[in-house]
């Protein structure tokens, strides 16, 4: 069965954006894009909200002939992979290998990870949110930036509970924390 992965970029005090919704100061440098790039390789499908499907096309069309290795790798790792979007508005998805449903069905995205052959990756906190609810998160990998934004879009739902074990963590020279967690499911790890 393929694990469903939540991997976020955040601030130290737990949001993805701050409250203008700015995201820039999260942005990886070469050491920790190298890392994701590991960490994206073996997904073979990215769910995605609107707005998070909205901010990750850009790797459809953008050049990157001048951008350093890391950004070509992941160029290359995000065009591979098939994307599914959580949309009641978009009408078509303006990249390849993309299928637009209109409502998250955790019985589906169940299914789809029991026949999956490779690992799927969920996006944006609001579509993670109801994988948390529905019990579908199996791993959640956390980049912690050093920067704390007072607020903004939070990475956590505030109403869920969510049991984890630490699983892996790796310190960068920038000052970024990685964090690997598996969701408890209650039994002994």
């Amino acid at each position: 069965m393929a694990k469903l992965i939540y991997s976020v970029l955040m601030s130290l005090d737990g949001y993805i954006a701050d409250k203008a919704g700015n995201f820039d100061w999260a942005a990886p440098d070469e050491e920790v894009h190298s890392f994701i790039n590991e960490l994206e390789r073996p997904v073979g499908t990215y769910l995605y909200g609107r707005r998070m499907y909205d901010v990750m096309a850009v790797w459809q069309t953008m050049p990157t002939e001048d951008e350093p290795p890391c950004i070509q790798d992941y160029a290359r790792i995000w065009k591979a992979a098939d994307k599914l979007v959580y949309s009641r508005t978009l009408v078509t998805a303006s990249t390849d290998k993309t299928r637009i449903e209109r409502n998250f069905e955790p019985a589906a995205v169940s299914q789809m990870k029991a026949s999956a052959p490779r690992d799927m990756s969920i996006g944006g906190p609001e579509l993670a949110a109801q994988a948390f609810k529905g019990g579908l998160i199996d791993i959640c990998q956390l980049f912690i930036t050093p920067i704390v934004v007072g607020g903004g879009n939070a990475a956590f739902p505030h109403d869920i509970p969510v049991p984890l074990i630490l699983d892996d963590e790796h310190r960068f020279r920038n000052g970024v924390v990685y964090l690997q967690y598996k969701v408890s499911t209650g039994q002994a790890a």
